[in-house]
């Protein structure tokens, strides 16, 4: 079996797992009064590819990773899967003295670096902690560790404290820290607004950071490369964040449809041909084919951030909210 094949089964597990960590904790474990804890089932589903590749292909032996705080079920999924957390811990998420909702290195240090919520909070400690060592290492001949690898979600950046950090000119220097911003355009309250989507690569681009962008998957992008097929990208980027959201909530014909309409009522010819030969549920799920998803694109971004280090790197993951569950 080939390794994109092993990480395929690795990330499903890992998104079972994580899944039934919410549940357990919301309806199967006892509860005296009934109160349900919550959880963050899908804010964790959007990231498994990431977490999977990085944490089972990519990360080195002396990297230090903070993980956004709404992916704590994936990530304790994995530290289970890597043998770094007993089975019977899965059951105690977010119960007294058990698995904490946001990682916790004071109240769980054998399995996690760096403690990371409130929203954004995380993010600017785990990079400037890069800036510290740096410090020390030049000044007093402490050895560095490897990498510091940030995961922060697309609605976290709307904290004003991630941009005053950002744009601190000290942060242009540290080719140790990578950054992975999944962005899946789903905020708790709203949708994030199409403006902050569109332009996050500039926004990063301008603070001197290198940005690397996994907006569609393989299958799409050769798609895309057959005749008719830059019309199809052009038609899917000219969505809003709210339309590409709804387009995945329709029913396989009806995405088809959605797809081909001119804006007039009338038909695209070009794009109903390109598409003239796929079933109605291939359609749907290339809509859906993104590259924060896909395992192939997410470790060739990790070796292209690997081999550059003369400042920090930015992932930006297009991923959906929910990921494989039918809440997507």
């Amino acid at each position: 079996m080939d390794e994109l094949a092993v990480l395929e089964r690795i990330q499903r597990k890992v998104l079972w797992l994580s899944t039934w960590m919410v549940h357990h904790a919301n309806f199967i474990r006892p509860s005296a009064d009934g109160t349900k804890v919550g959880g963050h089932q899908a804010s964790s589903s959007s990231v498994v590819s990431l977490l999977t590749a990085l944490y089972f292909k990519a990360l080195g032996p002396d990297d230090l990773v903070a993980v956004k705080p709404h992916a704590a079920p994936a990530f304790y999924a994995i530290q289970y899967l890597r043998g770094r957390l007993p089975k019977t811990a899965l059951a105690e998420l977010r119960s007294f003295g058990g698995l904490q909702a946001y990682p916790s290195r004071r109240k769980n240090p054998g399995i996690v670096d760096l403690s990371t919520g409130s929203m954004g909070l995380g993010a600017v400690q785990a990079t400037f902690c890069a800036l510290g060592s740096r410090y020390l290492a030049d000044h007093f001949g402490a050895k560095e560790a490897g990498r510091v690898i940030v995961m922060v979600g697309d609605a976290e950046l709307d904290e004003g404290n991630v941009w005053e950090a950002l744009a601190e000119e000290a942060l242009r220097g540290l080719g140790r820290v990578l950054w992975l911003v999944d962005v899946n355009r789903q905020a708790l309250d709203r949708v994030v607004p199409d403006s902050r989507t569109r332009q996050l690569g500039a926004m990063f681009s301008a603070c001197g950071w290198r940005v690397i962008e996994l907006r569609w998957g393989g299958r799409l992008e050769a798609l895309f490369a057959r005749p008719g097929g830059e019309r199809l990208r052009r038609r899917l980027e000219a969505l809003s964040n709210a339309e590409y959201q709804r387009l995945l909530r329709y029913s396989a014909g009806a995405v088809r449809k959605a797809l081909v309409d001119d804006g007039t009522g009338g038909t695209d010819k070009a794009l109903d041909r390109l598409l003239g030969k796929l079933g109605d549920a291939e359609v749907a799920a290339l809509v859906a084919d993104l590259g924060g998803h896909d395992l192939r694109m997410i470790l060739g971004a990790f070796d292209e951030a690997e081999r550059e280090r003369g400042g920090p790197t930015v992932i930006l993951a297009h991923t959906i909210k929910g990921w494989g569950l039918p809440l997507a």
